[in-house]
């Protein structure tokens, strides 16, 4: 038997069980990882609230990285005491589990465990916002909504890696001075300013042809407001809840704007593609482009606390749950 967070009815982070539960063995192209660092994502909010429905009961968590102990049949390129990572699919609130090898990437020297389970998810979303839903080019200016959160911090390093100016907003003063130190230009603190107004004295009315956003309903009209015409508006997450429907008119009207939802399940949905998101991530963090702090740790056991102190906005940059 081993040890795992289940819920088993949807609610708030009261829901999540510390429960017993039997791995088994690997089946065809499987392994049996055991693991070291688990990711902690706002995704994880959304299924155990059912804001992303799941079949009750189930095991929350997308990321993580350990050791495998067991390869199933049929998986000829992992062995016994390889370093490896995942984001996806979910399951991943347990000391130990089975995952399709398909699914896994070898960790390099250079990469942690708590790196790699820090990163994964946060890293390859940052890689899909920023080369292939828009791929950002040297002297674009950019907003990046909630940049001291673990997405934001990469997706600023990333950018200005790139030639970017980033414009990021923040909900306080502290983190302003963390984006800032992390390749945002222009912080916004938004309990004291408005981000449309500073968006618009920044540019010089000329308005930015892409606005990142992870805040959902709080943000969403605003971000419409900080676009060019034609500009794009990427609606990522909903860490203030859902938005609320829009008509496409309303795009038109603000001039021609697309719209998109990407999720990064969909971008990565190959092995191909896989390979070259996690790469190209690793080599950033490789190359010191890209830093990877781990600034909360949490015990497996205690996913309520992570996830009280994650709806709360009381984290900044990645935070792992450890095993």
């Amino acid at each position: 038997m081993t040890k795992a967070i289940q819920v088993h009815q949807t609610g708030g982070p009261e829901v999540l069980s510390w429960d017993d539960i039997e791995v088994g063995e690997p089946g065809p192209g499987q392994v049996r990882l055991r693991q070291t660092a688990i990711g902690l994502n706002f995704i994880d909010v959304y299924h155990r609230t059912g804001l992303y429905p799941q079949p009750a009961p189930f095991i929350p968590g997308v990321e993580g990285a350990g050791v495998v102990e067991a390869v199933g049949p049929g998986v000829d390129w992992l062995r016994t005491g390889d370093r490896v990572a995942y984001s996806g699919p979910i399951g991943a609130y347990a000391e130990e589990r089975l995952i399709d090898a398909d699914r896994l990437v070898s960790l390099p020297d250079e990469v942690s465990d708590e790196q790699a389970a820090a990163m994964l998810l946060q890293g390859m979303t940052a890689h899909m916002l920023l080369r292939r839903v828009y791929p950002v080019q040297a002297g674009d200016t950019i907003l990046v909504h909630a940049a001291a959160g673990g997405v934001g911090l990469i997706m600023c390093q990333w950018a200005a890696a790139l030639g970017a100016m980033v414009i990021g907003t923040v909900s306080t003063d502290a983190k302003a001075e963390i984006a800032q130190a992390h390749g945002c230009a222009h912080p916004i603190v938004t309990s004291r300013q408005d981000f449309v107004a500073e968006v618009d004295r920044i540019t010089g009315g000329a308005k930015l042809p892409v606005v990142y956003d992870s805040v959902g309903r709080d943000t969403f009209m605003g971000s419409l407001d900080c676009l060019a015409p034609r500009g794009m508006m990427v609606s990522f997450g909903n860490a203030s809840g859902p938005v609320d429907p829009i008509s496409p008119l309303l795009l038109a009207q603000k001039g021609s704007l697309f719209l998109t939802r990407p999720t990064l399940f969909h971008y990565v949905a190959t092995r191909a593609e896989l390979d070259t998101a996690a790469n190209e991530l690793f080599e950033m963090v490789a190359t010191g482009k890209i830093r990877v702090e781990v600034k909360q740790r949490f015990p497996l056991k205690d996913a309520a606390e992570a996830h009280r102190a994650l709806e709360a906005r009381q984290t900044t940059g990645s935070s792992v749950l450890t095993v």
